[in-house]
């Protein structure tokens, strides 16, 4: 199963961010001056924005993958899967919480990074994973062991 990607980022109507706030948590935020694995200022884990009216256009235009593609069943939800998959052009983004450094390693989600790595190679496009300071390009032939 390949990642499909919507044109237009749109909540699938059955999924919400809930109580997940990884997104205020694991990005760099520019906007906000907020650095990566830091929580933005403005949020309360486990509850969310507390400027979500006013928040920035970026925070307001942002979804996560598991968000928007049906593809991604529920194992990929952020707060179940403990990282977060996002698009930038060719590339897909795999935000790990520095908490589980080796989740990404774990079934099923090494086997689905190495699917995705493999499909997007074929149109110039590549799966790269953040761990804290670490970055990971991921291999479509390599194992991903722990």
């Amino acid at each position: 199963m390949s990642v499909e990607i919507p044109s237009a980022p749109t909540a699938l109507p059955d999924r919400t961010c809930g109580t997940c706030t990884l997104c205020c948590r694991l990005p760099d935020i520019d906007a906000l001056a907020k650095p990566a694995n830091i929580w933005c200022t403005h949020c309360t884990a486990g509850k969310g924005c507390t400027i979500y009216p006013e928040r920035p256009q970026l925070c307001r235009d942002f979804l996560c993958l598991w968000m928007t593609s049906d593809s991604l069943g529920p194992e990929w939800e952020p707060a179940t899967a403990n990282m977060m998959v996002y698009t930038q052009g060719p590339q897909v983004t795999v935000l790990v919480d520095p908490a589980f450094p080796q989740v990404w390693r774990n079934e099923p989600y090494a086997s689905a990074m190495r699917r995705w790595a493999a499909d997007a190679e074929t149109t110039g496009g590549y799966v790269i994973v953040f761990v804290g300071e670490d970055v990971v390009k991921i291999d479509a032939g390599k194992t991903l062991a722990g």
